[in-house]
C-alpha cells in the first residue's frame, strides 16, 4: 500500500511539474532532413527539460509555419520565441555578425568556426548592442562542412567556372563566383532544387549535405571539392527579448546550456556526419567526384586570403565600421585559437562542448546578459 501511495505521489508531482513548465515556441526554419531541424532544434527539445529539471520545455514549429526568410518577423512579432536566424539574410540589421559572415571563405574546420563565431558574438559589446536593438538575444552558432561545388556540369579547372550560374548563400560566395567568371544567384537554399531542375542555375556553392537535405542528389552530376569555406554566420538559437526577459537568470542559464550542447551536435552533424552520408549517396547515384587541379586550388586559397581585406573594406563601406580591420583580425585570431583547441581535443564533440562552456558561457552573467 505504501509503495502504491508513493507511486501515486510521484505521478502527481510529475504532473504538477509538467503543468508548471514554461513551454517555449521554437522554430528551425528548415525541413526535418536538415541538421538544423534534426540535430539542432530537436536536440533542444530533448535537452531543455533535462537540464532544467522539467521547468523548461519547447514546442517546435516546422518550416511550413515559419521559414528561414520569415524568421525575423516571426521573432519580432513573438510568434516564435526561439528561432534559427541567418544574419546574412538581414545584413543591415546585424552588421557586426554580418562582418564575421563576410569571412566565410576562411573556414576550414567546422567546429572551430562555430566556436569562434560564438565567442566573437558573446564577447563583442557592439554586437550585443545590435542584437538588443534588433530585439533578440544570441545563444550560439553552428557551422556547415567546407562548401563545395555541386553542379550539373563538371568543374575541373577555373576555366570551367566561366559563365556558370551558381546559387550563392551570401556576399563572400558571390565574390568568389564573380572572381572566377561565374554568375552568382541569390536564391534561398529551399529553392535550390526547383531552380536547378528548371535550368535557372547550373549548380550551387553549398554543403555536400544539401544533396540529402534538399534532394539535390537527384539533379547534381558532379561535386568538385574545392574549399569554399563554411557557413558559420548563424544565430542558431535566437531568443526574442520578451521571452528572455520572462525567464529567471537560472532559466536563462539552463536554456544557454541546452543550446550549447545542441549547437555542437548540430555542427557535428552538418559539418561532418551528413557530409559523409551524402558522399555515399552521391556515389550510389553515380555523381562524379572531382578534385581540383593544383592551379585551381592555389587560386582558390589565394583568393580566400585576399578576401579578408575585402571583407574589412566591404564592412567599412557598407556599415561604417572605422575599425573593420581590427574586427576582422579579432575574428581570425579566434579562429586560430579554436583551430588549436579542436585539434587538441581530437574533434571530440563532448570535449568541445565542455571547452565552449569554460571559455565562453561560464563567464556570462545571465542576470545581465541580453538585457
Amino acid at each position: 500500500m505504501k509503495r502504491i501511495l508513493s507511486v501515486i505521489a510521484g505521478l502527481a508531482a510529475l504532473a504538477a511539474t509538467t503543468a508548471d513548465a514554461r513551454e517555449l515556441r521554437v522554430a528551425p526554419g528548415a525541413p526535418p532532413a536538415h541538421p538544423s531541424n534534426s540535430h539542432l532544434y530537436q536536440k533542444l527539445v530533448e535537452y531543455l527539460p533535462e537540464v532544467s529539471g522539467g521547468n523548461l520545455t519547447a514546442q517546435m514549429l516546422g518550416p511550413e509555419v515559419v521559414s528561414l526568410g520569415q524568421m525575423k518577423d516571426a521573432l519580432q512579432s513573438q510568434l516564435v520565441e526561439v528561432g534559427n536566424l541567418l544574419p546574412l539574410y538581414f545584413p543591415a540589421d546585424l552588421p557586426s555578425m554580418s562582418l564575421a559572415g563576410e569571412l566565410a571563405l576562411t573556414g576550414r574546420e567546422p567546429h572551430a568556426m562555430a566556436a569562434a563565431m560564438t565567442e566573437y558574438m558573446v564577447t563583442c559589446e557592439v554586437c550585443q548592442q545590435e542584437l538588443k536593438k534588433f530585439g533578440v538575444v544570441y545563444l550560439g552558432s553552428g557551422s556547415s562542412d567546407v562548401y563545395a561545388l555541386l553542379t550539373t556540369k563538371p568543374v575541373r579547372t577555373a576555366d570551367d567556372l566561366k559563365g556558370l550560374r551558381l546559387r550563392s548563400g551570401g556576399a563572400p560566395f558571390s565574390r568568389w563566383a564573380e572572381n572566377f567568371g561565374a554568375v552568382p544567384a541569390a536564391i534561398g537554399v529551399g529553392d535550390t532544387f526547383e531552380s536547378m531542375s528548371q535550368g535557372v542555375i547550373d549548380g550551387s556553392m553549398a554543403s555536400i549535405g544539401d544533396l540529402l537535405s534538399f534532394r539535390l542528389v537527384e539533379l547534381v552530376k558532379s561535386v568538385t571539392f574545392v574549399p569554399l569555406g563554411t557557413y558559420h554566420a548563424s544565430s542558431d538559437f535566437t531568443v526574442a527579448n520578451s521571452a528572455w526577459e520572462s525567464l529567471s537568470p537560472e532559466e536563462r542559464k539552463q536554456l544557454a546550456t541546452a543550446a550549447n550542447r545542441a549547437n555542437v551536435d548540430f555542427t557535428q552533424r552538418w559539418g561532418y556526419g551528413i557530409a559523409e552520408e551524402a558522399k555515399k549517396a552521391a556515389q550510389e547515384a553515380g555523381i562524379e567526384f572531382i578534385e581540383p587541379d593544383a592551379a585551381f586550388l592555389k587560386a582558390v586559397e589565394d583568393f580566400a586570403e585576399a578576401d579578408k581585406a575585402t571583407a574589412a573594406k566591404v564592412s567599412q563601406e557598407r556599415f561604417g565600421f572605422a575599425d573593420a580591420s581590427d574586427k576582422v583580425a579579432r575574428f581570425v585570431s579566434l579562429v586560430d585559437k579554436w583551430n588549436g583547441i579542436v585539434k587538441e581535443v581530437n574533434l571530440d564533440p563532448a570535449a568541445i562542448t565542455k571547452r565552449l562552456d569554460e571559455e565562453v558561457w561560464s563567464k556570462v552573467d545571465f542576470a545581465t546578459y541580453g538585457m
